[in-house]
């Protein structure tokens, strides 16, 4: 879980170390743009949204409790601890993604930078917007993807021509013997 106020940012009850100073949500259109020969112009296609970005921006400093470096190493487990392959889901809840329609994402990206000012250790956690993608199985022995456009096109053929596509159309004639001569002559 991810949670955010005014003044701290929570990631699955561990709030996060540091002076917050921003939050930026990103959600961009999908637009599909076409070359058209002779033409400047580029028509363009809307095709829906791609997942949103969410930034968070952090401030680290020494603290009598901890150092920059202790306070970064609790991010950084955060985002990823040794030996972890795949990054997890985690709840967002902040009134800002709310209003956005993000309540799902992935810690993607972790970002920190020291300057010449060593008192200050800035960080940018990177988060992406997660969808489940959910996948319906068919049950074995139903109606393969062929019968079923051809049973739900037949309401357009004539009525004949449908019954004989849904019946037994016949096989090829059986040949006893494979070997039988040819009527067909090879010229030498």
């Amino acid at each position: 879980m991810v949670y955010m106020d005014d003044d701290n940012v929570m990631i699955d009850g561990v709030i996060l170390p540091g002076l917050y100073k921003s939050m930026e949500v990103t959600t961009p259109a999908k637009v599909d743009e076409q070359e058209v020969e002779g033409s400047s112009v580029k028509p363009k296609q809307a095709v829906g949204y791609e997942d949103a970005t969410i930034n968070i921006e952090l401030e680290l400093y020494d603290s009598p409790n901890a150092t920059k470096e202790e306070k970064l190493i609790v991010i950084q487990n955060l985002f990823r601890i040794n030996g972890q392959e795949l990054p997890e889901v985690h709840q967002i809840i902040s009134a800002h993604t709310g209003i956005r329609n993000v309540d799902q994402v992935i810690f993607k990206n972790l970002v920190s930078k020291e300057a010449n000012n060593k008192d200050v250790l800035k960080v940018t956690l990177e988060f992406l917007e997660y969808i489940p993608e959910t996948i319906k199985a068919k049950k074995k022995g139903s109606k393969s993807a062929a019968a079923a456009s051809t049973s739900s096109s037949g309401a357009n053929l004539n009525e004949n021509y449908s019954a004989y596509l849904q019946n037994n159309r016949g096989s090829a004639p059986k040949i006893a013997d494979k070997t039988v001569a040819s009527p067909a002559t090879d010229e030498e």
